[in-house]
């Protein structure tokens, strides 16, 4: 039997991840106004387990900050991202079918070799040929249905074994 969750972490928050923790990072559809919250459906699915969960949907995301390098904030939100991207052992991606989901394929681009992908992406997502076709192509699970998204993950935060760590992690 597990714990509870530890805890859930968003941006701009720094995120020290304990020794051993196991780790997932909820990429996937944010668009505010057009997504749904399917980070906090998944969340409520997670039940018992022992997992550090980095959710980058920011509560105080600001549209008006320049997409741009030299924008403190925005970048702050990516490399946030980006830390917890590299950082997870589960990745689960989740392509809602009223969003484009541009960031979302472009780390499903940058992560698709790295053996921590979950994918979901029901009909109805524009791009959904080019999602399947990459997750065929270096074995990613890849669910259709919400339902069948959030066994998988399930599955794969149950399987990852709980590695030994000998220091907190700073993300």
């Amino acid at each position: 039997m597990h714990p509870t969750v530890v805890s859930v972490h968003t941006p701009p928050t720094p995120v020290i991840v304990a020794p051993g923790a196991r780790v997932a990072f909820l990429a996937g559809s944010i668009e505010m106004g057009t997504a749904t919250d399917w980070q906090a459906a998944l969340i409520s699915e997670l039940g018992d387990r022992d997992v550090e969960i980095l959710n980058p949907r920011r509560n105080e995301w600001d549209a008006s900050w320049r997409q741009s390098i030299d924008e403190p904030r925005f970048r702050e939100q990516v490399e946030w991202e980006l830390d917890g991207l590299d950082r997870a052992d589960v990745i689960a991606m989740w392509f809602a079918p009223e969003t484009r989901a541009p960031i979302t394929l472009l780390e499903l681009g940058l992560y698709a070799r790295s053996g921590k992908l979950v994918v979901g992406c029901p009909d109805g997502f524009w791009r959904k040929g080019n999602v399947e076709i990459v997750c065929a192509r270096v074995g990613i699970s890849l669910a259709d249905t919400w339902g069948s998204f959030v066994t998988t993950v399930l599955r794969a935060l149950d399987n990852h074994s709980e590695a030994p760590g000998l220091e907190e992690t700073a993300i």
